[in-house]
């Protein structure tokens, strides 16, 4: 048995058991993948995958159980590497952040910079993607740690803590006739161009179940990730904006007004996620509680104690 097997059946389960895929993320050959499995099937006495021919299909009974395990063995050998490095130096090594670009560019900037005058030898690095690849980032351990408003909660081998509540604003410009309209409503925005976020990012299903409750029909002309984007194309007359109340600053978005929207639209909040069973160095639990200060070294160690004996894939 090597980890090279353990590694393979893992990834088996997480690319959806494409071999090809498979193969690609371990940079190795489809039939090297396929006799890894095999290997560990025969030393183990037990078929952990089904199959349709050639093709894996899904997981055996045993297969789950042999699943579980695995992904157990994989962390606690990541985790020998992580307690070496921080008892080796408390204060040195390297930290991945997994978030979308709304979290990077307005929630982030003032806790790196603290981060970085505590702790001046941690590499960091920020990867910016959609909610989902944050999760896939974070499961498979390319990420300490994500941050985003969806998609983080929905798997059991990840365990997210809430950090902070946001909500929406619309954004116009200057002259714009919504501003004479106290309070807004719903069918008066929806009579109005629209401009926001793409569907899964940033409260933007929020969005569009208030206006589903009210049988409306928003015309959205144009979605961006990026609320620097959606606020250019509203200073250009394009439509009216929606974004993070975060992502406007009076003081900077001059040629932009903003109008109250959280009677309108759900409040919304943002998560912060770890793997389950993962050691984190001592620095990453310094950020995460610069990001949000509830969640403390103990308070977080507090809930992996009580969720370690949960643990599934």
């Amino acid at each position: 048995m090597n980890f090279q097997q353990l590694r393979s059946v893992r990834e088996a389960v997480r690319r959806g058991y494409n071999l090809t895929e498979v193969a690609e993320a371990l940079f190795t050959s489809q039939p090297g993948v396929s006799r890894q499995i095999r290997d560990l099937e025969e030393e183990l006495g037990v078929t952990i995958f089904e199959r349709h021919g050639k093709r894996l299909t899904g997981l055996t009974e045993p297969g789950r159980e042999i699943v579980r395990i695995i992904e157990r063995l994989l962390v606690e050998h990541e985790n020998l590497r992580t307690a070496g490095q921080e008892y080796s130096d408390q204060t040195a090594g390297s930290l991945t952040i997994a978030t979308t670009h709304t979290q990077a560019r307005y929630a982030l900037p003032s806790v790196i910079r603290r981060f970085r005058n505590r702790y001046p030898d941690v590499k960091l690095h920020l990867h910016q993607s959609a909610p989902h690849e944050i999760a896939q980032t974070v499961r498979e351990g390319k990420a300490d740690i994500g941050i985003a408003t969806e998609a983080l909660d929905g798997y059991a081998d990840l365990l997210t803590f809430p950090c902070y509540q946001w909500n929406h604003v619309v954004v116009v410009p200057p002259d714009h006739a919504l501003l004479d309209t106290v309070p807004l409503t719903l069918p008066v925005l929806a009579r109005h161009p629209l401009i926001t976020y793409e569907t899964g990012y940033t409260g933007r299903p929020h969005i569009d179940e208030a206006f589903a409750k009210q049988a409306l029909a928003p015309d959205v002309v144009l979605t961006a990730m990026d609320a620097d984007v959606i606020k250019t194309y509203v200073a250009d007359g394009l439509g009216v904006g929606i974004i993070a109340s975060m992502a406007y600053d009076p003081a900077t978005d001059r040629g932009l007004r903003s109008i109250e929207a959280r009677h309108l639209f759900a409040t919304n909040m943002t998560r912060l996620a770890v793997r389950r069973g993962a050691c984190l160095r001592g620095f990453t639990y310094a950020l995460i509680e610069l990001f949000a200060p509830q969640l403390t070294r103990s308070a977080i160690e507090k809930v992996m104690r009580e969720q370690a004996d949960d643990y599934a894939i």
